[in-house]
């Protein structure tokens, strides 16, 4: 059966919860469900774990139409890093060469074991270099492959939330915040390119303290001249008065991020 002609499931995985969109086949998929599943992440093991064995029991009402699913990752599963244009590189297995290389600079040796992609930015722009657990990747198969469904992709949630906007970005310099309940990602990005990436994990009401979120991010990167542009995708609509001294955009969707 034609990919086009099979129901379509989207599953965003987080620590705590999956977020769940399921289309009806067709020229014009149509959305059919739209749920999320609050998980109890285990004490011990993987932090993914939890989440990945809840989805036989989330997929089973799609289970009789064998449909098409693809996961988009949380952050808090995936490790970043920048990977600097190099116009020497020729094939796909030199640049994963490189950003395995850079991972082990940033994450450590068990970079080495990580399963590991690269995404384009701009032409002649840093690449981004994402790395995840193997064994988060088999899981993910063997589970989807129970409810008699088809993996047919798996993207890290930053990926996903960029490609959404990049359109509508622009070109001046900025800060893009993408956040999760728990976690913020925050890039510098001039011009189109990636100057840096990081993961911060935050409390509920960082809201209230973003403005010294930013300044100290300025500070660790001593930023020759300061950056007051801000792109926030967020799960909610970002109250903008809430961070002085800095020009925000929302992009957030209407409804919300998930899935």
């Amino acid at each position: 059966m034609s990919l086009l002609w099979r129901d379509q499931v989207r599953v965003g995985i987080a620590p705590n919860r999956l977020i769940l969109a399921g289309y009806q086949r067709g020229v014009y998929p149509r959305l059919v469900r739209r749920d999320i599943i609050e998980v109890q992440p285990a004490d011990t093991g993987s932090a993914w774990q939890a989440s990945i064995d809840a989805l036989p029991e989330a997929l089973a009402p799609s289970r009789a139409a064998k449909p098409e699913v693809s996961i988009i990752l949380s952050n808090c599963f995936v490790r970043y890093a920048l990977v600097p244009w190099n116009p020497t590189l020729r094939t796909e297995a030199e640049w994963l060469a490189l950003a395995r290389h850079r991972l082990t600079a940033v994450h450590g040796a068990t970079a080495e074991q990580w399963e590991l992609r690269v995404t384009d930015t701009v032409r002649m722009g840093s690449l981004i270099a994402c790395g995840d657990e193997g064994t988060l990747l088999d899981a993910l198969q063997a589970k989807v492959g129970e409810s008699r469904a088809t993996l047919s992709s798996v993207q890290p949630y930053l990926i996903a939330a960029f490609n959404r906007i990049r359109t509508k970005m622009g070109q001046e310099p900025c800060w893009l915040v993408i956040e999760e309940p728990g976690c913020l990602m925050l890039a510098r990005i001039r011009g189109g390119h990636w100057l840096s990436i990081r993961c911060r994990y935050v409390e509920e009401n960082w809201r209230e303290n973003f403005a010294e979120i930013l300044e100290r991010e300025s500070a660790l990167l001593a930023l020759d001249e300061p950056c007051t542009r801000v792109i926030v995708y967020t799960p909610m609509a970002f109250d903008g008065d809430a961070c002085s001294g800095f020009q925000l955009r929302d992009l957030t969707l209407a409804g919300g991020t998930a899935a």
